[in-house]
């Protein structure tokens, strides 16, 4: 292991970590009260997918190639839905008023379709990193992992501070930022 393998795997978790930033700064604008440990839990499980999906990419490459190719066409429509539904109720709520803490608490069910929906492309890192042996893949996640865990509490910090000023439009402003990456995610995909 080198420093270019490094730097490679965290830019590549960088890249990957992009929707879940986004979708920490919704969180963070939809619950602005969020204390660290909830932020930490948060971040952990979007670097839990990011670290989860590569390496089942990896897998997928080195024993049912043929399988996951042919799912991989369904990614964008995943995420994209996923997100939407996601989006949707968010800006509901927001457009009903119910915009109490309890609504805006992201559940946990909510938290793991979001992890999926913006992890879910970061299969296809599998085939990027099929040359490596086994420990060297494990290493590029754990590093893609950590990037991501280090970016999405920067999300969700951010999204707590913007959250704070806007008050009462957080959740309209978090669903739409939801449905726009689902609709990213689908339209890069395809």
């Amino acid at each position: 292991m080198d420093l270019v393998f490094v730097l490679n795997s965290a830019l590549l978790g960088v890249g990957l970590a992009m929707d879940a930033f986004s979708v920490s700064c919704c969180n963070g604008l939809a619950e602005p009260g969020m204390k660290w440990r909830r932020m930490a839990g948060i971040a952990g499980v979007y670097a839990w997918f990011q670290f989860m999906m590569p390496l089942i990419g990896w897998l997928c490459v080195h024993t049912v190639a043929e399988t996951f190719t042919a799912f991989q066409a369904f990614i964008p429509w995943i995420a994209l839905l996923l997100l939407l539904w996601l989006g949707g109720n968010m800006l509901r709520d927001g457009l009903r008023g119910g915009e109490s803490e309890e609504i805006r608490s992201l559940s946990f069910s909510a938290l793991l379709m979001q992890g999926v929906a913006t992890s879910i492309d970061a299969l296809s890192v599998g085939f990027t990193i099929a040359e490596y042996d086994g420990k060297t893949a494990l290493i590029a996640c754990l590093i893609i992992a950590s990037v991501t865990f280090v970016i999405c509490v920067g999300g969700l910090l951010i999204g707590r501070r913007v959250g704070n000023r806007l008050a009462g439009k957080a959740s309209i402003l978090g669903g739409a930022i939801l449905i726009l990456i689902g609709l990213e995610i689908f339209f890069k995909g395809i």
